[in-house]
């Protein structure tokens, strides 16, 4: 058997751990592989202790930009070439992260947008985090892609929050059924597709019988490119 020479990819984690996960898992399910030494080589580093980014955003909450540099560096210096990090809501500090790197860290909003735009979506609805949807790094990303992002309104926007921390809490109770009423009314303004921009939100798709026009999991997106950019071939 030929020797695979991949790069290594480097995932910033922690943000919650089933998310850490999830990105893990998709990068390994998505990598055209017949055995292990097929598999791109990963760095994971779960630090759940970074403090939470919405609260960082909306209202004072502790900086995470220094541990979320002192992960990346972990990273880099155990042999990463190319950073992911697990939650959509930490991109706001995407900027302050990269200042002290010498390699790629992937921008999952970018990323997204740019596969909306390849998959000719004119309109869709952005699921996320209030710190997400307050930070605008959606916004920015797709504004040169000629797609709409529709948002939930405030009772919305609540189930959303509600049902990412919910999942997070290892909660059972969550508003399954009022989440797909909001479903509903965001297909029936136009939204082609939802874009899953909370790193809990798949999870959630994947585990509840939630029905949505399409999906757009920038989990997935970016799972994709980094198998990409570091060799692998893709299934």
């Amino acid at each position: 058997m030929e020797q695979q020479h991949y790069k290594t990819i480097g995932i910033i984690g922690g943000m919650g751990p089933l998310a850490t996960v999830d990105i893990m898992t998709k990068i390994i399910r998505c990598t055209a592989a017949a055995c292990d030494q097929e598999h791109i080589p990963l760095l994971v580093y779960s630090d759940t202790t970074i403090p939470d980014r919405t609260a960082a955003i909306l209202s004072g909450g502790e900086d995470p930009v220094p541990e979320l540099r002192r992960a990346a560096r972990a990273l880099e210096m155990a042999g990463a070439h190319i950073l992911v990090m697990a939650c959509n809501t930490a991109h706001y500090f995407y900027d302050r992260i990269c200042e002290t790197l010498s390699i790629p860290l992937l921008h999952m909003p970018r990323e997204t947008a740019a596969q909306a735009a390849r998959s000719g979506i004119k309109r869709a609805a952005l699921l996320a985090t209030d710190g997400t949807v307050a930070s605008g790094i959606y916004d920015h990303a797709f504004e040169d892609g000629g797609v709409e992002l529709l948002k939930p309104n405030a009772r919305e926007q609540a189930l959303v929050m509600d049902v990412s921390y919910g999942l997070k809490a290892g909660r059972e109770d969550l508003p399954i059924d009022a989440m797909q009423t909001a479903l509903n009314r965001l297909a029936q303004e136009g939204a082609e597709s939802f874009i899953l921009g909370c790193t809990e939100l798949p999870l959630i798709f994947e585990k509840y019988p939630l029905r949505a026009p399409a999906l757009l999991d920038p989990t997935e997106v970016t799972a994709r490119h980094a198998v990409q950019l570091a060799g692998g071939k893709l299934k």
